[in-house]
């Protein structure tokens, strides 16, 4: 599955209006504000995660692209 900040952006935004938050009201911090949120989590999960794979001819641990 490819990490899509657009969507992940999106995806936070619902999260919180289901709980009552309005994530882009005009006072609020608004969808760009949520975007760059969302950049820095899918460059944080792409420069630091692995995947372990123990067994097999794979095993080893892998990063994540």
């Amino acid at each position: 599955m490819a990490l899509d900040p657009e969507k992940l952006a999106q995806d936070i935004e619902s999260a919180m209006a289901a709980r009552g938050f309005d994530p882009v009201a005009e006072k609020s911090a608004g969808h760009q504000w949520w975007l760059a949120f969302a950049e820095g989590i899918v460059t944080h999960i792409t420069q630091n995660a692995e995947v372990p794979v123990t067994g097999g001819s794979s095993a080893g641990a892998y990063k994540v692209t």
